[in-house]
Formats: structure tokens, C-alpha cells, sequence
């Protein structure tokens, strides 16, 4: 896809691939990933943990250890390839255009300075304009003010918060400067159900406010549902489903994998003794299939699927890797 014929197109992810290579093993974290995302729009990316979620997170962010991480393919950001651009250029991105929400609000945030000053931090950092001290407290009681917090509380430490709190802090970082693409990495993995909700709806909010698009990663179908315009379902480095929300969520064609994370989900008036779970793990990234990644624990398993890759198909933009597919008459992308 040209990027200069669909001028809604934010970001762009072309075939890209991670691999931790060290001198006993080669891990394939990624392995050849595309997907794009629309300004003001949210995507979902679902799968088990170890799918490679985060990886493809940190990878779009530059944010990779690259002493043993190499990246390949590319990722467009208004029709800029980041894969390009050098460090102090991605630097510039990062925190100001491109923000990521990471999973664990404690280890994210510095114990030793005030919640107040590591979001005036992130300001004085991208403070193109030149503001004034004054105008950049002012946009810190902002932020916290929009996050649910009280002003009065910047000068107080994160161990001061409770869980949900330093969540809401974190996103505050995260949005201070108003960014046109929000990362979310399972943001409401360590919080209770109704914190969670509280989070989830204020983040919904703030896109809503600022126009940010945005990538919600987590392995919670019920999450993405709530939130998501499009779905990227992943296993094992690979992008097996994706399409709108409507198309994942009530389509009637769907990865043998998507399925059994649907019969996963428990139901209330379900009275079985024990809750359905795909068997299996998920294969060991030094050393994948040779067919398709699934197909050890896949139901529907035959030769073919041992052999060789499934290609992707596609039916009206909801795209499956499924040999499955050919038989329901999807056509080949």
C-alpha cells in the first residue's frame, strides 16, 4: 500500500520481523507481521502471552535491546519508515507523537521523584513552543485533572498510590503531550475489575478528546470488545486473524485458534465442572513448526498444515491464515 494514496493511514507495519540471537539459540519473536492502523482508530492485538504482543510494541517504539534484537521490515508513521530514522530522530517521537502505556505502573514510574515532576519532565523534554515554568505546571494540573487526580496530590510519591492510582499517573505521562498514537500494553493486567473498568473508560475517553489512535495489546477478548475497532489476533509471532470487530467478534469464519479463545471466555449460565482451555503450549520460539504454528494443538489438524505455512486469505478485509478458509470459499489476499 502506498502511504500517499490513503492520507487516514497513521501507522503502517510492513512484514515485520524480530529475532533475539545470542550464541546458543536464535528466538523468532515476530515473524513477518502487517497491519495498519487509521487515525483515531483502536486496535486490538489479542493472543496468549509469549505471542509476541509487547515485542511488536517495543519494536514499532525503537524500543528494543538491538545488542541482540534484529529488527526487519518496515513501520510507517505518517508515511515516515521509523526503521530509518536514527535515534535522537526516533527520540524526538517518542513520549511527543508516539506514547506507550507499559504494563506495570510500578516499575514504570521513579520511586524518587514526585508524580508532578516526572510529567513535567516528559513537557520540558518536547517543549517545542518554549513555554514558561509557569505554563508548564499548569498543563501538569491538566493532565492529572484529566486523569482523575487531584492537583493538590503532584507533589506526593508514586508508593503513595494505590495500584489504580499510579495507573492513572502513567497514562498521565503518556498523553501529556497529546499524542497521535497511544501503545497501550495491557494496562489493566495488575488492577481489579472495577478499577479496570474505571481505566478502560477513561482511556476510551481520552482518545475520544485528543483524536489518538490507538493499539491496545492484551490477551482480555472482553477488553478488546469494549474498546477496539479492529482485531489482530496473534500466536506465535504470527498475525493468524484480523478484521474489524464486528467481523472477529460475530463472523461465522474464524482461525481454529480465535475459536478456542471464544470457548475459553467462561459463561454465566455455563455449569460445567471445568472451564475450557485450549490444550497444549504454545510452541517453542527457537524451534517453530515447520507448518503452521497451530497446528500441534489444533483440532482441525490434517497433512497439509504439518507440511507447509497456510497462506492468508481474505474475505471482505477480515483476513485468516487457515487452510480452513479455501473450503469456505475465502479467496487468497
Amino acid at each position: 500500500m502506498d502511504q500517499n494514496k490513503n492520507e487516514n493511514i497513521l501507522l503502517e507495519v510492513k512484514d515485520l520481523q524480530v529475532r533475539f540471537e545470542s550464541r546458543m539459540e536464535v528466538v523468532e519473536a515476530v515473524n513477518g507481521i502487517s497491519f495498519s492502523l487509521e487515525k483515531g482508530k483502536a486496535l486490538g492485538i489479542v493472543g496468549e502471552t509469549g505471542a509476541g504482543k509487547t515485542t511488536t510494541a517495543l519494536a514499532i517504539m525503537g524500543l528494543l535491546d538491538m545488542r541482540t534484537a534484529r529488527v526487519s521490515g518496515q513501520v510507517f508513521y505518517e508515511g515516515e519508515n521509523l526503521m530509518e530514522k536514527k535515534e535522537t530522530e526516533l527520540c524526538h517521537l517518542r513520549g511527543n507523537q508516539i506514547s506507550m502505556i507499559f504494563q506495570d505502573p510500578m516499575s514504570s514510574l521513579n520511586p524518587i521523584l514526585s508524580v508532578g515532576d516526572q510529567i513535567r519532565e516528559v513537557l520540558e523534554l518536547h517543549n517545542e513552543e518554549g513555554k514558561s515554568k509557569k505554563e508548564l505546571e499548569e498543563r501538569v494540573d491538566e493532565v492529572l485533572h484529566l486523569v482523575g487526580i487531584p492537583a493538590s496530590r503532584k507533589k506526593e510519591y508514586p508508593q503513595q498510590f494505590s495500584g489504580g492510582m499510579q495507573q492513572r499517573v502513567v497514562i498521565a505521562i503518556a498523553v501529556a503531550c497529546q499524542p497521535n498514537l497511544l501503545i497501550a500494553d495491557e494496562p489493566t493486567t495488575a488492577l481489579d475489575v472495577t478499577i479496570q473498568a474505571q481505566v478502560l473508560s477513561m482511556m476510551s475517553e481520552l482518545q475520544e478528546r485528543l483524536g489518538s489512535a490507538m493499539i491496545m495489546i492484551t490477551h482480555d477478548l472482553g477488553i478488546v470488545a469494549q474498546t477496539c475497532d479492529d482485531v489482530a489476533v496473534m500466536y506465535a509471532g504470527e498475525i493468524i486473524e484480523m478484521g474489524t470487530a464486528e467481523q472477529v467478534f460475530g463472523g461465522s469464519v474464524h482461525h481454529p485458534y480465535t475459536i478456542g479463545l471464544f470457548k475459553a471466555i467462561p459463561k454465566i449460565d455455563d455449569r460445567e465442572e471445568r472451564l475450557y482451555s485450549i490444550e497444549g503450549l504454545m510452541p517453542d520460539p527457537t524451534a517453530l513448526p515447520k507448518g503452521c504454528s497451530f497446528a500441534p494443538r489444533c483440532p482441525d489438524c490434517r497433512q497439509e498444515c504439518l507440511e507447509g505455512k497456510p497462506p492468508v486469505f481474505e474475505k471482505d478485509g477480515h483476513r485468516i491464515r487457515c487452510f480452513n478458509c479455501a473450503e469456505k470459499g475465502w479467496g487468497y489476499e
